[in-house]
């Protein structure tokens, strides 16, 4: 191989990369030099034919096939010690083979090569190859979102210098220029000194698309004002000595309407309240009694002043809610909540969401025809005959509305001109907050009956709406990958929040109103401070869409559910994910904590609702520093597993009296 060859192969490749600096960089040089101080390429032959394979790599298909094959071989029959770390250079270099076929123009051979391995990545990356499939053109690349933010964006990857030095020595030793080059150009590989990172740390490894962990790292060291809001109504509760626990009441004290209330909603749960009830009647009442020592010992949530100007409370509302507060039912471990389960039946697959009010008085359920459907369950009560169950919904028949629609078992609500997605009571139950394909938010009135204002702003169709826990003010998600804070009496959003990378899926608000969360379909989940707009926390762990979030009513933690039925639940303060809860099956759509937060529930497209011990999970947390945290996951435990027959649950509610509400619709393919 002579000089001119060299230099003819190296400025083709320079210039096939795009690399125009270098190119002129390497043209100057090649001009200042004689023949006599010129590299003697033809006495290096390793050095000549690495240049020749480099000219020539990209040319045929069958070497990305060939390259890859050899790598995955060497990597799956590598040292356990090194594998897992590894294994995660295969699904980028999986990804950019097919794609860098498909940019050349060998389709079929990209199909072929898309087929033989797709299978090692199914039970991680289902999601992402399923719209990976779908680039099929050079165009493809280009136009959808997916694919050009991977090849505009490096995949970063955590790795030991010797898993590192291992993998170079691997792609050198086989000329495996082709795959050497995605390597090179592709991933970003954040080396550490010693020994390998461990198995356990595999869900932040990876960093297919979103921010870098170095820029997540910087954003999650500012300050987080996670405690609640001064001189609350529990607190003046608490002050006054009226907040006890049901166990501490004296026997006389209950009213016969609660126990008329109980026996109601007792029934309404059907099975499910009946075997709640029975586990409570077989613990042993000292168990009781520990649980609530325990939760004492918990230190109390520092207290901040509110970002937003806050809505005045009525005397009246806030008389009902302090009874509602005295008469509050401590939950524990040993003393679990009765669940009282709404099912919709006959909606022909129409029904998108549901969602309950705070007293579980008012069920509300959006449809894909548009509409927005209300019931009100004590008029359901008086309807329904008595071979039906009160908790079931029946979302068609219409029939039964009269002439002046007073016979109507609910209210219909029109007014949007796409399928609703999300609905959301204000606390008060006085106002329905829907979400559309129709990229609009409006607000009804549950006393009047009527769309009273809507609110135009995002682009596309909004996923998720909810209101704050003082109402007034709002927040949004939208496939336009931004969410937006709003209040009922201004039609243009007070906050814009854009950073995530693809649609911005859920939306929850802090306890005090000063953060708002996001869940969205670039897997990460964020936290936004309401007054300046930023993002102060970013959560990177999950491996698909997150679905429903939740937070602590002491404002501590967030718990995210996701597609795959993963729930993790975070420390605000740190930003590190305190436990993952395995045990769904199915996608997460909701999740609630109770009003004490000592217990978490689940709901899932895998129709059952569980119920998990947060204590257990966060107590470590509060007695160890953040380098501990990571041993609390051991304690976490799942408290009991509620199925339903066949029945999807959409939504989930505590009560202020923490009774646990749950909505679902019968689904016969379940």
């Amino acid at each position: 191989m002579d000089e001119e060859q060299v230099v003819k192969f190296v400025e083709t490749y320079l210039k096939k990369k795009g690399f125009k600096q270098a190119e002129l960089a390497f043209h100057e040089e090649v001009q200042k030099n004689s023949s006599a101080n010129s590299i003697k390429i033809h006495s290096d032959p390793d050095l000549s034919n690495l240049i020749l394979s480099l000219s020539k790599s990209g040319d045929d298909p069958a070497q990305y096939h060939e390259e890859y094959g050899k790598l995955r071989t060497w990597t799956f029959n590598s040292l356990d010690l090194y594998k897992h770390e590894l294994l995660r250079v295969l699904y980028p270099v999986f990804i950019h083979c097919y794609m860098d076929l498909v940019a050349k123009g060998h389709i079929q051979d990209a199909r072929a090569f898309f087929n033989t391995f797709r299978e090692d990545h199914e039970m991680l990356h289902a999601r992402d190859l399923q719209k990976l499939e779908g680039v099929l053109s050079p165009s493809h690349i280009q136009e959808m979102e997916f694919a050009h933010t991977l090849r505009q964006s490096k995949v970063n990857i955590k790795m030991c210098e010797y898993s590192n030095e291992l993998l170079m020595q691997h792609l050198r030793k086989t000329k495996s220029t082709t795959v050497l080059g995605i390597v090179n150009e592709r991933i970003n590989f954040q080396v550490s000194p010693g020994q390998p990172g461990l198995i356990s740390d595999d869900a932040e490894v990876v960093t297919l698309i979103g921010t870098s962990q170095d820029a997540a790292n910087k954003i999650n060291k500012k300050e987080v004002h996670w405690g609640l809001l001064e001189d609350t109504l529990e607190d003046r509760l608490e002050k006054a000595g009226g907040l006890q626990s049901d166990t501490e009441k004296p026997e006389g004290d209950t009213k016969d309407g609660e126990i008329d209330d109980n026996k109601k909603r007792l029934a309404e749960g059907g099975k499910q309240g009946t075997s709640v009830k029975k586990s409570k009647k077989d613990k042993p009442a000292g168990g009781s009694a520990k649980a609530r020592a325990e939760t004492i010992v918990v230190p109390a949530a520092p207290r901040v002043k509110p970002e937003l100007p806050l809505p005045v409370m009525p005397a009246e509302v806030e008389q009902s809610i302090l009874e509602d507060l005295r008469n509050r039912v401590q939950l524990s471990s040993t003393s679990l909540p009765s669940v009282s389960m709404y099912t919709f039946i006959n909606t022909h697959n129409s029904l998108n969401c549901s969602s309950i009010s705070n007293d579980g008085s008012l069920v509300a359920g959006g449809f894909s025809d548009s509409s927005l459907k209300v019931w009100d369950m004590a008029k359901l009560g008086q309807q329904a005959s008595s071979s039906t169950p009160q908790a079931e919904i029946d979302a068609s028949v219409e029939h039964i509305q009269g002439p002046n629609g007073s016979k109507r078992s609910y209210t219909l609500l029109q007014g949007h001109s796409g399928p609703v997605y999300s609905a959301t009571f204000s606390p008060l139950g006085d106002f329905i907050l829907s979400s559309s394909a129709d990229t609009t938010v409006r607000l009804w009135s549950t006393k009047l009956n009527a769309n009273l204002v809507c609110y135009k702003g995002h682009n596309y169709p909004v996923w998720d709406v909810q209101f704050s826990p003082f109402g007034h003010y709002f927040a949004s998600a939208s496939h336009d990958r931004t969410a937006r804070i709003w209040s009922m009496d201004r039609i243009q959003p007070l906050r814009i929040m854009a950073g995530h990378l693809s649609d911005v899926d859920c939306v929850q608000w802090h306890a005090n109103c000063n953060y708002i969360a996001t869940g969205s379909s670039d897997k990460t989940v964020r936290l936004w401070d309401v007054q300046s707009g930023e993002c102060v926390r970013i959560f990177i762990g999950h491996r698909s869409m997150i679905l429903s979030l939740a937070m602590s009513p002491d404002g501590r933690y967030m718990a995210s559910g996701d597609e795959d039925g993963t729930i993790m639940m975070w420390d605000l303060s740190s930003g590190r994910c305190v436990s993952p809860l395995m045990g769904h099956n199915s996608c997460v759509w909701t999740l609630a904590f109770s009003c004490e937060g000592s217990l978490m529930a689940s709901g899932s497209a895998d129709s059952t609702v569980k119920l998990w011990d947060v204590t257990s999970s966060t107590k470590g947390t509060t007695k160890t520093d953040e380098g501990k945290t990571g041993n609390t996951a051991s304690k976490l435990r799942s408290l009991k597993t509620l199925p339903t027959k066949s029945t999807p649950v959409y939504s989930l509610k505590f009560s202020r009296r923490n009774l646990l509400f749950a909505a679902g619709v019968l689904s016969k393919n379940v």
